[in-house]
C-alpha cells in the first residue's frame, strides 16, 4: 500500500497546502492592506491594465488576499477559496513572466513595496518558482479539499467532504 494512498496522509498534506497557501497569501495580505496606495503603485507597475483598472485592482487585492488567506488557514470553503487563491497564482506568474519578457524592471509588490528597481534587483526566476509551489498547493486543494483540523470538518463532518473517501466498514 503506497503512504499515498492512506487518507490520513493525504489528509495532513491537504493540512500542510492550506497552511502554506493560506499563510503566504495572508501575509502577503496583511503586509499591503494597509498601504493600498502601494498596492496600487505595483499593480501599474506591470503596465498590463489601464492605469485606473490596475489602480482599483491594487486596492482590492489585498482585501481579497486577507479574506482567502484566512479561509484557508480556517479550512473553511477550502475548495472555494483554493480556486481563487490558484487563479490568483496563476495571474501573478503570467503577470511576473511578462514583465520579465517585456524587460520591465519591477518588484513583484508581492509582500509591500513594489514599483521600479535596478535590473540586478529583480527577482523573476525565484518568483516564479515560488508561485508554483504555491500554485501546486491550490491545485492539491481543488482536487482534495478534505484536510487534517479543518473548520469545515469539524462543522460539516465527513459525509459533506467533498471528496467521500470513507474506509470500508469491518
Amino acid at each position: 500500500m503506497s503512504l499515498l494512498s492512506t487518507p490520513r496522509v493525504r489528509d495532513v498534506i491537504g493540512l500542510l497546502a492550506r497552511l502554506i497557501l493560506g499563510g503566504v497569501v495572508l501575509v502577503a495580505g496583511l503586509l499591503k492592506v494597509g498601504h493600498l496606495e502601494t498596492s496600487a503603485r505595483s499593480v501599474r507597475a506591470y503596465q498590463l491594465l489601464p492605469y485606473d483598472v490596475a489602480g482599483y485592482l491594487g486596492y482590492g487585492l489585498p482585501i481579497l488576499e486577507v479574506a482567502i488567506g484566512v479561509l484557508l488557514i480556517l479550512g473553511l470553503f477550502t475548495r472555494f477559496s483554493a480556486v481563487v487563491g490558484g487563479f490568483l497564482m496563476v495571474v501573478f506568474i503570467i503577470g511576473i513572466a511578462s514583465a520579465w519578457a517585456r524587460g520591465l524592471s519591477i518588484d513583484c509588490g508581492c509582500f509591500g513595496k513594489g514599483g521600479t528597481i535596478a535590473a540586478s534587483q529583480t527577482q523573476y526566476p525565484q518568483e516564479i518558482a515560488r508561485d508554483v509551489g504555491l500554485l501546486a498547493c491550490a491545485l492539491w486543494l481543488t482536487v482534495r479539499p478534505r484536510s487534517s483540523l479543518s473548520l469545515e470538518r469539524t462543522l460539516f463532518g465527513d459525509q459533506h467532504s467533498s471528496d467521500h473517501e470513507r474506509q470500508p466498514h469491518a
